[in-house]
């Protein structure tokens, strides 16, 4: 649909185009004559060679509409006599606006009368259909060439809204991976607490839950977060897992503090932990170690979670919904200008996610 902006931006260049087509016509054909020694009504000569065009440009933007309406790419037996309509009637006004000028104007001043209207009439009628019929296809071209572009503008947008939309779609599928199995986790690990008498652990765990779930809901509608908002998200979601680990779970974290406002996509980090947790530490009876690093290199921001648990077997387990989220929704946000990767280490397995770095 055409926007009121639209519409006056549209009837400013049509009215540019014209009067510059209007000019040059009307002074083209003045020098020439006087070139060639002829002798005329000069300034009322290139009044009407002036204001011959209106008819054209009052016809342009109906034309257009026409043919946004009945697409001559597409033609029709309806579609051509339409167009064919359309052309034969701006003919026929243009032809009566410049005979009814030069009976007002009497430009040529060959006689003192220049003469009746009908002659002159149909005189432009037969001279100027074929220059009619090239100027109604020249704004067919032109037309079809705008609404192009404008299309596939609309499609531009409407598919980066459509990425988006995935990208959202996915943190949220996301979100609600995390919030089931670790909400259950966490409250096992609550009653377990409290069952040994621990009640200052258990308070502090459940403080610690209620702020993970905040965070969660807080980031909703955030593609990107500062590296410093996700860590934090990341150490209350650790806060919880080394209750349930206890002495098996070691935590280090190798990041300047140049890199904390660094932007990367929110629950980035989070899934390959407990991808790191799940598969890595939880599957070793003494436990292990997960570090989480970030490193800035040639435009880049590299993260890399490591833990020293088992290596990846022939069947890798990097096909998981958290993994495979993490994976589109980088896709969704960066294009081909994102780097994951899940490999196996010495010992151990490593996951890298390399971005582009912006930072806030």
């Amino acid at each position: 649909m055409t926007t009121g902006t639209n519409k006056a931006a549209l009837h400013r260049w049509n009215a540019a185009i014209w009067l510059v087509i209007a000019l040059f016509s009307a002074t083209q054909t003045v020098f020439v004559m006087r070139a060639e020694g002829m002798h005329h009504a000069w300034a009322a000569l290139y009044v009407v060679q002036v204001l011959m065009w209106l008819p054209w440009a009052i016809a342009t933007p109906p034309v257009l509409a026409l043919a946004q309406r009945f697409p001559i790419e597409r033609p029709t037996p309806i579609t051509f006599g339409l167009h064919v309509i359309a052309c034969g009637s701006i003919d026929l006004a243009m032809s009566a606006w410049t005979a009814l000028l030069e009976v007002w104007l009497n430009p040529w001043a060959i006689n003192a009368s220049p003469g009746r209207f009908m002659p002159l009439w149909f005189d432009h009628v037969y001279n100027g259909i074929f220059q009619s019929v090239f100027l109604y296809a020249a704004i067919l071209a032109a037309g079809y060439i705008v609404l192009s572009r404008q299309r596939l503008a609309q499609q531009q947008i409407d598919t980066a809204v459509l990425g988006e939309a995935l990208t959202r779609a996915q943190l949220e599928a996301l979100r609600r991976q995390i919030e089931p199995h670790f909400l259950f986790n966490a409250l096992n690990s609550v009653v377990a607490l409290i069952r040994e008498g621990r009640a200052d652990t258990a308070a502090s765990t459940l403080v610690a839950l209620s702020d993970v779930l905040r965070g969660l809901m807080d980031s909703s509608g955030r593609q990107e977060v500062a590296l410093a908002e996700e860590l934090g998200f990341l150490d209350r979601y650790l806060e919880i897992q080394k209750v349930r680990f206890a002495d098996r779970l070691c935590i280090e974290i190798h990041i300047a503090d140049e890199l904390l406002s660094a932007r990367v996509p929110c629950l980035v980090l989070q899934p390959l932990v407990e991808n790191a947790i799940r598969h890595g530490i939880a599957k070793h009876a003494g436990g292990g170690s997960v570090r989480i690093a970030a490193v800035r290199a040639n435009g880049r921001l590299d993260l890399s979670v490591y833990n020293d648990g088992p290596q990846l077997g022939d069947v890798h387990e990097d096909s998981g919904v958290g993994l495979a989220n993490v994976r589109a929704r980088l896709r969704g946000l960066y294009g081909d200008e994102f780097a994951f990767a899940l490999r196996n280490a010495n010992p151990g397995v490593e996951a890298n996610v390399s971005l582009p770095y912006r930072a806030e």
